[in-house]
C-alpha cells in the first residue's frame, strides 16, 4: 500500500485537511458543510473496514446537521468556529437518539435521550458527530480497544500493534482522516495513549475544566471516579485542539464540577521552565521512548524554554498506590454485577489486577482522601517551580493487542508503562500528548503536563514541539502485507466502571 499521490495542500481532499482549515472554508463559503461531511463519509467507507474504528455510523444525522449549517450560511449568518468539522464520539459518551453501548451487549439498545455535555458543546460550536467509536467493553476489558459488540480496532500503522485505549477508536479514526476530531475520555491515559500509539495529538484537561456526565444509570459515580475521569479531544494537530478546547471549556449547571476559568491564564515568567522526566519512578523506559522525550526536550530548548532534567515527579509510587486503592475500593462494590457483563474474556484484565491492589475499609478510604489532597499539594508546589513537565505517555512503543490480558507479566508490564498517565489523572492536572516522529515504522509521542487550568501552557509547548518535529497523520491504514505510510507526509515548518468511563480500575 502506498501514500496518496503528492499534491499541493490546497488540492487535498477535505478529510485530509486540518479541522481549522475545514471550518474556515465552510465559514467563508469556499466549501459547503455537506461537501465536508460527504468527504468524511467516503473516507470512512474506504478505510473503516480495515481499522474498525467507527462503530455506529451517523450518516443521516451528519447530513442533516450539515444541511442546517449550509442554510444558515445562505441566510448570511456567521457560522460558529468548528462549522462542518466531523467528530467521532466514544461509545461511552451519549449522542442523542443513538445507543450508548459502552461496547457491551447489555447496553446495545440503550438509546440516549440527550447529548452528553461535551457533545452538546461541540455541536453548538458547529462540529458534526459522524459516528460512535470503539473502545474496550465498559472501558474495563483492557487497554486494547476490543469490545463485545464491535470486535477489535486495528492500529492503522501496524495491525500487529494495538491502537491503545480506552479511546482507541477515536485515535484510529482521527489518524486515518475519518474525522477531524475525536471525543474520548481519560482516567489514566485513555486519550493520551491512543494519541501516542496512532500518531495524533490529544488533550486531557484539568479536573473540572470541561462539563461531563458519566452516569450509567440514575446515580452519579463515587468520589474517585468523579475526580479522575475527564472527557477530552483528539486531533491530528495541536492547533486543532485549541478550538475544541475553547468549545468544551466552561461552567455548566449539568455538571457542578465545571468551573468558569478562561482558556488562557495569566502570563508566567519567561523563559518557561520545563522539568524533564524520561523514566518516571526509575522503573525502566524503552530506548525509543527515551529518545522521543529527548527530541521533544531539544525542540522545547530550541523554542526558548529552559529545559532541566529532574530526578522524578512528586511521590509517584505513593500516587499510584492511592490511585489503585481508591478506585478499586469503590469498584469492588459493583464488581459482582460488572463481571457478568464483561464475560469470561473481558474480565481477565481486571481479575489479574485485583489481587495486586489493596482495598480498604471506611477509615482507610477516608484516610486516602486526605493523602490525595497532600499529593495534589505536592504536585502544585512542584509545578510552581516548573510550569511544565515533559515525560512519556507510555514507557514502551505500542504493544501487541491484548498483552495486558494475556498473563500476569503482560498485565504488570502495561500497568507500569502508563504510570505517569495514572498519576497525573489522580492529581487532576492537564496534559497534552504530541507526536515526536516515527521509530521502526511506529509513532512515538510524549506528554506535556501543566499546572491546574493551564492547558494553554501545555498546548503552546506542544505546538512548539509539533512545529519542529512535524505532523504524522492522516495515514493510510496498514495491511498485513504492507507498512503504513502517511497520506500526506508531514512537512515541519522548521528543520527537523460502569461508574467510571475511562477505564479507571485498570489505569486506562
Amino acid at each position: 500500500m502506498t501514500a496518496d499521490p503528492g499534491a499541493e495542500r490546497k488540492e487535498a481532499p477535505w478529510w485530509a485537511r486540518t479541522a481549522r482549515e475545514q471550518a474556515a472554508a465552510v465559514r467563508e463559503g469556499r466549501v459547503t458543510a455537506a461537501e465536508v461531511v460527504e468527504s468524511h463519509l467516503e473516507r470512512i467507507a474506504e478505510v473503516n473496514p480495515v481499522v474498525n474504528a467507527v462503530t455506529q455510523l451517523l450518516a443521516d444525522q451528519a447530513r442533516e446537521a450539515a444541511a442546517g449549517l449550509d442554510r444558515r450560511r445562505e441566510r448570511g449568518e456567521d457560522l460558529p468556529p468548528l462549522a462542518g468539522v466531523c467528530f467521532t464520539v466514544k461509545e461511552s459518551i451519549a449522542v442523542r437518539g443513538v445507543p450508548t453501548t459502552h461496547g457491551a451487549t447489555h447496553f446495545k439498545d440503550a438509546v440516549a435521550a440527550a447529548d452528553a455535555p461535551p457533545v452538546a458543546r461541540l455541536r453548538a460550536a458547529g462540529a458534526i458527530p459522524v459516528g460512535h467509536s470503539n473502545m474496550p467493553t465498559l472501558t474495563l476489558a483492557g487497554m486494547h480497544s476490543r469490545s463485545q459488540l464491535f470486535g477489535d480496532t486495528v492500529n492503522p500503522w501496524d495491525p500487529g500493534r494495538t491502537p491503545g485505549g480506552s479511546s482507541g477508536g477515536d485515535g484510529a479514526a482521527v489518524a486515518c482522516g475519518m474525522a477531524g476530531l475525536g471525543l474520548g475520555n481519560d482516567a489514566g491515559g485513555s486519550v493520551r495513549i491512543p494519541a501516542a500509539f496512532c500518531g495524533t495529538a490529544a488533550l486531557k484537561p484539568t479536573y473540572g475544566r470541561f462539563p461531563a456526565d458519566h452516569r450509567m444509570g440514575p446515580e452519579d459515580p463515587p468520589l474517585g471516579a468523579q475526580l479522575c475521569v475527564v472527557d477530552g479531544p483528539l486531533a491530528r494537530t495541536v492547533a486543532d485542539l485549541w478550538p475544541a478546547f475553547e468549545a468544551l471549556a466552561g461552567a455548566d449547571p449539568v455538571d457542578p464540577r465545571a468551573v468558569p476559568v478562561p482558556p488562557r491564564g495569566a502570563p508566567v515568567a519567561r523563559p518557561v521552565r520545563v522539568a524533564v522526566v524520561a523514566d518516571p519512578g526509575g522503573l525502566g523506559v524503552h530506548p525509543t521512548v527515551r529518545r522521543a522525550v529527548e527530541r521533544a526536550a531539544d525542540a522545547l530548548a530550541d523554542a526558548g524554554h529552559v529545559v532541566e532534567e529532574v530526578a522524578d515527579v512528586p511521590r509517584l509510587g505513593e500516587a499510584l498506590e492511592v490511585y489503585d486503592s481508591l478506585l478499586m475500593t469503590e469498584f469492588s462494590l459493583s464488581w459482582p454485577a460488572v463481571r457478568t457483563l464483561l464475560g469470561t474474556e473481558g474480565r481477565r484484565y481486571i481479575e489479574m489486577h485485583m489481587p495486586k491492589t489493596r482495598t480498604v475499609d471506611l477509615p482507610g478510604y477516608i484516610r486516602l482522601t486526605g493523602v490525595l489532597l497532600s499529593l495534589r499539594r505536592a504536585w502544585a508546589e512542584f509545578l510552581d517551580r516548573y510550569p511544565l513537565v515533559l515525560g512519556p505517555v507510555f514507557t514502551e512503543p505500542p504493544v501487541e493487542p491484548g498483552v495486558e490480558s494475556r498473563d500476569e507479566a503482560g498485565n504488570a508490564r502495561v500497568r507500569s508503562a502508563m504510570r505517569l498517565c495514572s498519576a497525573t489523572s489522580l492529581v487532576g492536572v492537564p496534559a497534552v500528548a504530541v507526536p515526536t516522529g516515527l521509530a521502526d515504522g511506529l509513532p512515538t509521542g510524549v506528554q506535556l503536563i501543566g499546572r491546574a487550568y493551564r492547558e494553554d501552557l501545555c498546548l503552546d509547548a506542544a505546538a512548539a514541539v509539533e512545529e519542529r518535529l512535524g505532523v504524522l497523520t492522516p495515514v493510510t491504514p496498514a495491511t498485513p502485507t504492507a507498512p503504513a505510510t502517511p497520506t500526506a507526509p508531514a512537512t515541519p515548518t522548521a528543520p527537523a466502571t460502569p461508574t467510571a468511563p475511562g477505564g479507571t480500575p485498570g489505569r486506562t
